[in-house]
């Protein structure tokens, strides 16, 4: 029998693709406990991902980069005491911390939660703060499938993973507006490239990535748009430069919801690893992604239209920041015309976002 859970926590501050493996978990829990009040811990960089949301009754910011100064500041100390007795005060029946760290351990137990799920395998003693600690089956690999069984304990197990991403008319909105301004006209039809990632490992050469967008556009594929973060723009920059073809270059210059809009309006997506893959995946976009120096089968687009490109090498995974043997071979031994014959096998896609209301 189901315990009527009433108010229920998720545990999730970060990172960007993270946040979007624990979407699944959302979508099961409001359909187990319809009538709980569902809140959303999250990081204050990824909380306009979720704010607004029609699955979620609360978002609760969390100021990591403030409270991380708590040992040498009082007043950081103070505040982040006054979050945790708010935190407390909301009087949560049921915490999930999908995180598995230290700190979201820490905040669980904080919470005076009765019951405090997470992990048993974690990292940094968190497991010493759960009353259920779950243990996930061998064959449950990648991010997704572990999160799930954490819902499945719980007895909300869905028939298959969703991904509810939700964008406000008025940010898909801007988002078309900021396109055709940038491009000079309306496109009807573009091609989203993700030119980077946050680490230098997982980047791809650019000027490779200025021919592919080169023979892209002698194929007849639609003009390609650049997305991703303002600390990006450089290597967006040194792309356009080097490109002899059209691209509209939209690098730092979008919210979150409207780089989520944007990927969802797009014909098909190229990308690295990186925390927006993991957003066309989960809007079922046609994407080729990119992999070098993590494994795929962990981390990779979840998504059945994904085509993942990568080299066989005995160095790689190596799960390193940058490359330990100083080539980058996983990485810069893949050439356009390999990438290439991955787009040429997508399919079209459609967008799905537009008609959310």
């Amino acid at each position: 029998m189901l315990t009527p859970y009433q108010r229920i926590l998720i545990i999730k501050p970060s990172s960007l693709g993270d946040i979007v493996h624990g979407l699944p978990v959302l979508a099961a829990l409001r359909k187990t406990w319809p009538t709980a009040h569902i809140a959303w811990l999250v990081g204050d960089s990824f909380a306009a991902l979720l704010e607004g949301h029609p699955l979620i009754d609360e978002v609760i910011r969390f100021d990591r980069r403030r409270y991380g100064r708590l040992l040498r500041s009082p007043r950081a100390l103070a505040d982040f005491a006054r979050f945790v007795f708010a935190l407390r005060r909301r009087r949560f029946d049921l915490v999930i911390d999908l995180q598995g760290l230290f700190r979201s351990g820490f905040l669980a137990w904080a919470s005076g939660a009765p019951q405090r799920v997470g992990f048993a395998v974690a990292r940094e003693l968190a497991p010493l703060f759960y009353t259920r600690r779950v243990r996930c089956a061998p064959a449950a690999v990648h991010a997704v499938d572990k999160n799930l069984q954490i819902a499945a304990a719980l007895g909300a197990a869905p028939a298959a993973p969703e991904f509810p991403l939700h964008v406000p008319p008025h940010e898909i909105e801007q988002a078309r507006n900021k396109l055709a301004a940038a491009a000079g006209r309306e496109l009807r039809e573009f091609v989203a490239i993700l030119p980077a990632a946050r680490w230098p490992s997982k980047l791809w050469n650019e000027s490779h990535f200025a021919k592919l967008i080169e023979r892209l556009a002698a194929d007849g594929q639609p003009t390609c748009v650049l997305l991703g973060a303002p600390s990006e723009a450089g290597i967006a920059q040194r792309i356009t430069a080097a490109c002899k073809a059209e691209i509209v270059n939209l690098v730092g210059r979008t919210s979150l919801p409207q780089l989520v809009a944007l990927l969802d309006l797009s014909r098909f997506v190229i990308c690295l690893d990186s925390g927006p893959m993991h957003i066309a995946a989960a809007l079922n976009k046609p994407l080729v992604a990119l992999f070098g120096p993590t494994n795929p089968h962990r981390t990779g687009p979840y998504s059945p239209r994904a085509h993942v490109v990568s080299r066989a090498l005995p160095c790689a995974p190596c799960y390193r920041v940058t490359c330990p043997l100083g080539h980058h071979a996983c990485l810069d031994g893949l050439l356009p015309e390999q990438v290439l014959s991955h787009v040429q096998n997508l399919p079209v896609g459609h967008a799905t976002l537009t008609a959310t209301p």
